[in-house]
């Protein structure tokens, strides 16, 4: 029997600016879970990112489960990212997760992060 894995790119966020982003947990289908970032200037409500996620998620037929937000600031020209703060929906999300997973795409990056702030 074949099984195909859906794979789902780990971090997905803006590429500059200050924006809301979500912690999240894609189940897969080989019973393994993969946290994902997702950042985007657009949202107005860290639900807004979760939803987009989730409908990408539910198509290839997988379940995710939002485990916190905060915001994160990119700046593209000093290299540099910030993980700051919480979701009012969802809580703060472990910024330690979340720093490693954008040191592995934005590996020549200074990354930071601080609970402090919303």
């Amino acid at each position: 029997r074949i099984q195909i894995l859906f794979e789902m790119e780990p971090v997905h966020v803006d590429d500059n600016g200050t924006f809301k982003y979500v912690l999240i947990n894609l189940y897969k289908t080989d019973n393994t879970t993969q946290p994902l970032v997702r950042g985007f200037k657009w949202a107005s409500y860290h639900d807004d990112i979760y939803q987009e996620t989730l409908r990408e998620a539910t198509a290839k037929g997988l379940d995710t489960e939002c485990i916190g937000g905060g915001r994160i600031k990119h700046d593209p020209d000093k290299k540099e990212l910030f993980v700051y703060g919480y979701s009012m929906g969802y809580g703060r999300a472990d910024h330690e997760v979340t720093v490693k997973l954008l040191k592995e795409k934005y590996k020549d990056y200074s990354i930071t992060w601080s609970n402090e702030g919303y």
